[in-house]
């Protein structure tokens, strides 16, 4: 099981969060990655934890004021990135120029998508995997999981249909270890959450507790 922590534009301290996240990682054996702000990669990386991206931009080199250059997140430190998160959603052509520039720079794909249908759009592009985030349940108290387990059974089955080598993630009001075991049991091979780890007290007793039934 993956777990991947999106620190988003939210005032926490990345560091902290990142040494939390490897020390969870090193004594739990469960894989946890996290992902700040593309000025934050390169300190986050230094810590030892898998390192992500948020965004890369769908360009080369050349005249693109303002983009996330794939090849600049990758020689941060970054290992992978997010692609078409429900906060920085992309026209289809837009996430597969995306895709092509992040495995141009090495870096591992994850494409997220609001509902199955989606889910199976984006599976047809060749992203390492997808992620299912109903965006009415981003950021709340209900786990996408537990709230609606039917689109997470239904996103695996649309990207099985698709590509059988592309992963599927659950994100969306994910928060407890209970929710991890849940998306785990629906077929999901990793999860993506923010303000579960993020905005808590104490980074590192919410990542035990997520990792808690692994």
């Amino acid at each position: 099981m993956f777990i991947l922590v999106n620190l988003k534009a939210y005032p926490c301290d990345p560091i902290a969060v990142a040494e939390a996240a490897h020390e969870v990682a090193e004594e739990s054996g469960v894989r946890i990655a996290v992902s700040p702000q593309a000025s934050q990669i390169s300190a986050v990386a230094e810590t030892g934890v898998e390192t992500w991206a948020q965004h890369v931009s769908p360009n080369q080199y050349g005249s693109f004021t303002g983009s996330t250059l794939a090849e600049a997140a990758a020689e941060a430190g970054a290992v992978g990135t997010l692609i078409n998160h429900s906060e920085n959603r992309l026209k289809l052509a837009d996430i597969d120029s995306s895709v092509q520039a992040a495995e141009r720079a090495g870096l591992e794909t994850c494409v997220c998508g609001n509902n199955p249908r989606q889910i199976a759009a984006v599976a047809a592009l060749g992203p390492d995997s997808v992620a299912v985030e109903p965006p009415e349940l981003i950021g709340g108290d209900d786990s996408v999981a537990t709230a609606d387990p039917d689109i997470v059974e239904d996103a695996v089955a649309a990207a099985e249909g698709v590509d059988e080598s592309v992963e599927v993630y659950c994100g969306a009001g994910i928060s407890t270890g209970e929710d991890v075991i849940a998306a785990e049991e629906l077929g999901a091979e990793g999860i993506l959450l923010a303000s579960g780890v993020a905005k808590a007290d104490d980074p590192k007793e919410a990542l035990e507790d997520l990792v808690s039934g692994l």
